[in-house]
Order: structure tokens, then sequence, then C-alpha cells
């Protein structure tokens, strides 16, 4: 048997093989590793960012750390190893599908488009689509910022919701799109865009840790409400159901809430700044209806 048909047999043999550990079920995985990667989010304050110290920290964050907690009982690797990796709206789902990291906690949208991708928990927040601005920039509604050059981050449901609208609606806005939030706000700030489109509560969150908080504003109609949730693998029901039901637990028992109250209605890191952003009332909703309902 010459060479190349040797290694062709090999790789036909390993294949399977191959295929079985890349879908392999999410606990599986961990048990037998012994270590969860968990991703998170540089900029998407208050959910997942770093922290003073360069540590990932935040809501969504704290929660997938209650999950990693089920997670090490439920494969009974009290030895378990906690790995974080920073990701970004560009790459997290693949990331994700390929399995260096086994859960997203970062201010993801859930939707019907990404559904087909991967799977989402229970829904743990909802926000609308808005604009960061220069203080004293009057936008009041997208139309208002029609032949203007405005921002939002590559890879997000806002990115396409504006170019969509910008279409539709002939404003001829230049539409820019930068690699992280960080990056779009500085836009801002530093002239090279008048406007940041972004969900709502993350503008927020960069005002308030920006060097000049009263520089900004958040203004605008929300141009969408839609959903967040925690991230994994498709076709994981095992998973799927622990992290649902950690979730369910936590919005069940109060935790839930004191844990909104922490990262958005008290003073945060970096600056301790209070965002003052009370509970919607989809969220609301969501802490009895416990849906995991996508985004049209």
């Amino acid at each position: 048997m010459t060479h190349p048909i040797l290694r062709l047999c090999l790789l036909a043999l390993a294949a399977p093989l191959l295929a079985t550990a890349q879908t392999a079920p999410t606990l599986d995985k961990i048990k037998q590793s012994g270590t969860m990667t968990l991703s998170y989010r540089e900029s998407s304050i208050p959910f997942s960012f770093l922290d003073d110290k360069a540590q990932p920290t935040g809501f969504a964050y704290e929660i997938c750390e209650k999950i990693a907690d089920k997670v090490k009982a439920a494969t009974g690797r009290a030895d378990m190893k906690r790995q974080y990796q920073a990701v970004t709206s560009a790459n997290r789902i693949p990331l994700l599908q390929n399995g260096t990291t086994d859960i997203e906690c970062g201010s993801t949208t859930n939707n019907s488009e990404r559904g087909k991708q991967v799977q989402f928990a229970i829904n743990y927040f909802y926000t609308g689509t808005r604009f960061l601005v220069k203080a004293g920039t009057n936008v009041g509604k997208i139309s208002d910022l029609a032949g203007k050059t405005v921002v939002s981050t590559t890879g997000t449901t806002n990115y396409q919701i504006i170019r969509r609208i910008n279409e539709e609606q002939k404003l001829g806005i230049d539409l820019l799109g930068a690699k992280d939030h960080a990056e779009s706000a500085l836009m801002v700030e530093s002239g090279r865009a008048v406007a940041f489109g972004m969900d709502d509560i993350l503008l927020y969150g960069l005002k308030a840790s920006s060097l000049n908080p009263a520089s900004l504003a958040v203004v605008g109609e929300p141009i969408q409400v839609e959903p967040y949730a925690i991230m994994i693998r498709k076709d994981d029901p095992a998973f799927k159901k622990l992290v649902d039901d950690t979730i369910a637990a936590m919005m069940k028992s109060g935790e839930f809430e004191a844990l909104y109250k922490k990262w958005f209605q008290s003073p945060i890191p970096p600056k301790g700044i209070n965002l003052n952003a009370p509970m919607s009332k989809e969220l609301q909703d969501n802490l009895k209806l416990l849906s995991d309902k996508p985004a049209t």
C-alpha cells in the first residue's frame, strides 16, 4: 500500500472519532477533561467586562459562575478547573461551536437566525437599540442621523438593524463597523462618528465608564426590543436543562433580583457609577414566564 493511500485510510478511520469529539455533550466533555471554559466580553458593561485589575466580571459573568458551580457538582469533578476566554461579536459563535468555549457569558441577543447555529438559555435581559452621542447632540429618532456618520460594532444585530433601516428609508447614513464596543464609543468621543448605535444598557455602561461621562448622552427612541440570553451549543438537552434550571432557580428565589440590583441599581466598577436602570416590564414578566423565546 502506498503512503498516500495509507494516509487516506487513516483519515477515514479517524473521521468518526473526530466528529464524536466535536459533538460530545458538554457535560461529558467537561467531565472527561476536568475543565470548563467560560467566554466573556472585555467591554460589555455591566454584563461582562474587565475590571480595574483586568479580571472578568459583570452580571452575566456572575450568572455563568453559578452555572459552573452546578456543572462541577453534576460532573462529580471536585477538581474541575475554570478557564476564561475573551471573545468578540465576530468570534463568539465559532469558538463555542468548535468547542474552544463551553458557554458564552456576554451580551448576546437571542434571535431566530442565531438559533440556527447555537442554542439559548432562559432570557435574562431585554434591551432596545439607541444611540450614544456627544452631549447636546439632537437625536430623537434614527432619521435625525440622515446623511451623518454612524458607527456600530461589527457582528451585532444592532449593526444589521441600522443597515436595514438605512437602506429601507434611504437615509444616506455612512455606517461604519468597529471591532468592539469600546472602539465604537471612542469613535464618537473623538468625533469620527456622530453616533454609536447599540443596545441602550450597554451604552449606559460605556458612558458611565468613560473619562468624562457628562460629555456623552444616550438618546433616541428604541428601534426594537430584544432579549439577551446565555449561549450554548446546539442539540445538547442535558446541558441546556442544567443551565435553564440554574437560572430559573435564581429567578424564583430572589437571587436574580438581588444580582440585578447589584449591577444595575448600585455603584459598579470601574468608577463606582450607578447606572440607575430599572428592571424592564419584559424582564419582570420573564421572572415568572421563564421563556427562552427569541427575537424575530
